[in-house]
């Protein structure tokens, strides 16, 4: 969310995104908006969805998190395989990318 125009999303696309249940990200969203990281917005296109919103909060407490978090997936992921690992992985997510473009 982080990064479309005013941080919003709705919770259905998230929820594909993610491969969440809409319920189960629901319930992660409402423990997210206790701690003021998102809010609800209703969706007028969808009488029963909403939108989430990343608060500035949240937009700063994921800047927080962001160079420990990518610091740990260089040590545990990227470092531990070899440029031709890299390159497979690569080539394969392009074409689970270009599966879900049919």
């Amino acid at each position: 969310m982080s990064e479309r125009p005013g941080r919003t999303s709705t919770l259905r696309e998230q929820a594909t995104k993610m491969g969440w249940s809409r319920s189960r990200l629901s319930r992660h969203a409402t423990r997210m908006e206790a701690r003021g990281l998102v809010r609800r917005e209703p969706d007028p296109a969808d009488g029963r969805g909403c939108y989430l919103v990343l608060t500035e909060h949240g937009l700063e407490t994921l800047e927080d998190a962001a160079p420990a978090h990518l610091e740990s997936v260089r040590r545990h992921f990227i470092d531990r395989l070899t440029p031709e690992d890299l390159a497979a992985l690569e080539h394969i997510a392009r074409k689970l990318e270009e599966s879900r473009e049919t």
